[in-house]
């Protein structure tokens, strides 16, 4: 190969150099770009000059995907912290919490019990009582506002990732396309792939499988396909079979049916952090205030039944509450129904902070009764069935059902999860409230006897009702909320302390992906400088070669 060649394959090389650099340079800032190296080679076996063999992307997978892994649980866990951390501070205002309103409620009844028959302390106690109920509500309100907001959030969540899957699809093709046609990897096309997958890591936990090494195939944890080559499944958001107010995953089987899958099924990424946090905090926070409120009323009805009013008379239900939720799963058989729902006041210890699923067997068998929170079966002395009626009894709840449901038959079962949105103070004249106790309290209330109007003993035993265990028969109102307090403080502590070790290896695993893979200005300025003088070298060469050839030339002459 001549010198003149030789020249020109350098300042080729060279040319290639350059523009590799500035464009990893103009490219510091964009997002997924992973910086590119110009690879050269000596040309030919034997023959003189240089080639560029390749303009390599450097990138690797393993780094991407132990990246990709650590974002995703960092984005679930950043997810579930900002969502709990609300109901943390929520349920810990020691201004807005339940706990002092409770108290100021039995402070009145104390109030009452020194001045039975005062209208000022009768006063006090309806307006505590109606201040008690009302922040029930807004716990409730604000709760419920928070469940159809993760529907909302799940339903935005699906949209982007169907989206995304859609594009990794499109670049799945056009990647293949780009190979047939040039032999060699469109770096940018695999930028863009590459920084899809990272994304959608960020919406949910992902497997990523590459056939061929070549074609991304994207699927969920269960398996479940979202991308397979140049084709993309969507998944749906939609209602859960056993509650219309519950959003969830769906995908089309293969009849074209729209399967509703398990909630668990994803764990990682914003999408599994709602979903995550949604069964494991909030709806037990739902139940919890819900049992407590429950436990509540029931106590102080019972109670203030017991007792008689200024006019004589027996005392009537003080408080409301909304009545146990039960849905029947679309895919039963049959046509009976949950007809009506109720709180068993004599068995209400058995109340406890949880939904429930009632699956049907064969005629005359009793039905089955399975706790939402921790899977277990209820024991058979536990349910109460009565097939005659068609009435059911378990966990301090009674079931009516139109008839008996058909063998395979399921019913969800929600106790307490919206009972606080009904709370009410029932009782607005002030002569109603029952402080007082009858002289004769073992006979029938229209054979009672009046007693004077200073009678303060129901005022009193309402008040006791303060110390006494009225939730699950074991926790005072009191222990119950604090409990309840604890337990979402200690959660939400718990999720921080993991968001931070999982973020602080997120920025070190950034940070090796960075050293690997993203491109260092102070390196690509040096670079520039180098080859910049290799151009020029090279150009001296063509230079000096031309010089050479004029010089034989004039020889000739």
């Amino acid at each position: 190969m001549s010198m003149f060649s030789i020249g020109l394959s350098g300042l080729n090389a060279a040319q290639n150099a350059l523009n590799t650099t500035s464009n990893n340079i103009s490219n510091v800032y964009t997002p997924g770009y992973n910086r590119e190296l110009t690879i050269l080679g000596q040309q030919g076996a034997t023959a003189g000059g240089v080639q560029v063999n390749d303009i390599q992307r450097q990138f690797s997978q393993f780094v991407a995907s132990q990246l990709n892994a650590a974002t995703s649980s960092s984005s679930a866990l950043a997810t579930y912290e900002n969502q709990i951390s609300q109901i943390d501070n929520l349920l810990a205002d020691r201004e807005a919490g339940l706990a002092p309103l409770m108290q100021n409620f039995f402070s009145s009844l104390e109030d009452l019990a020194g001045a039975p028959s005062d209208p000022a302390a009768r006063q006090g106690v309806l307006g505590t009582a109606n201040t008690l109920t009302a922040q029930f509500r807004a716990f409730d309100g604000y709760l419920q506002d928070m469940q159809e907001g993760i529907n909302g959030q799940i339903s935005d969540e699906v949209t982007q990732i169907n989206n995304m899957t859609e594009q990794m699809a499109t670049l799945n093709r056009e990647i293949a396309l780009a190979r047939a046609r040039s032999g060699e990897a469109p770096n940018s096309l695999l930028n863009q792939r590459d920084q899809l997958v990272h994304e959608l890591s960020e919406r949910m936990d992902i497997r990523l499988n590459i056939q061929d090494g070549k074609s991304y195939n994207i699927s969920l944890p269960n398996g479940q396909p979202l991308v397979a080559g140049t084709n993309h499944y969507r998944l749906e958001a939609m209602d859960a079979p056993n509650d219309p107010q519950r959003t969830v995953l769906g995908y089309r089987d293969s009849g074209g049916n729209l399967v509703a899958m398990p909630e668990d099924t994803i764990k990682g990424g914003t999408l599994g952090g709602l979903m995550t946090f949604r069964a494991e905090t909030l709806d037990k926070t739902q139940n919890q205030i819900g049992q407590l409120a429950v436990s509540l009323v029931v106590g102080f009805n019972e109670q203030h039944a017991k007792g008689m009013d200024l006019n004589g008379e027996q005392g009537g239900d003080f408080f409301s509450i909304g009545q146990p939720r039960a849905y029947s799963n679309p895919r039963n058989t049959g046509v009976e129904e949950v007809v009506g729902a109720s709180f068993d006041a004599a068995n209400i210890d058995q109340l406890r902070a949880t939904d429930y699923t009632v699956r049907f067997g064969n005629a005359g068998d009793p039905p089955q009764v399975f706790r939402k929170d921790n899977g277990q079966q209820l024991a058979a002395a536990q349910v109460d069935w009565d097939d005659a009626t068609g009435t059911l009894g378990f966990g301090g709840i009674t079931l009516e059902f139109s008839g008996t449901p058909a063998n395979g038959d399921r019913f969800e079962v929600q106790p307490v999860r919206r009972a606080t949105a009904d709370m009410q103070s029932e009782i607005i004249d002030l002569d109603k409230i029952a402080a007082a106790q009858p002289i004769n309290p073992d006979e029938p209330p229209e054979d009672w006897i009046i007693s004077g109007t200073g009678d303060n003993r129901n005022a009193l035993a309402l008040q006791n009702l303060q110390s006494q265990a009225l939730v699950a028969g074991r926790s005072s109102l009191s222990q119950a909320y604090g409990g309840m307090v604890s337990d979402v403080g200690n959660q939400a502590n718990i999720v921080k302390v993991n968001l931070d070790a999982r973020q602080g290896l997120t920025a070190q695993l950034k940070a090796v992906q960075q050293s690997e893979s993203g491109v260092n200005l102070d390196e690509e300025a040096a670079n520039l400088i180098r080859y910049q003088q290799f151009y020029s070298a090279n150009a001296r060469v063509i230079d000096t070669a031309s010089t050479v050839f004029d010089t034989i030339l004039g020889l000739r002459n």
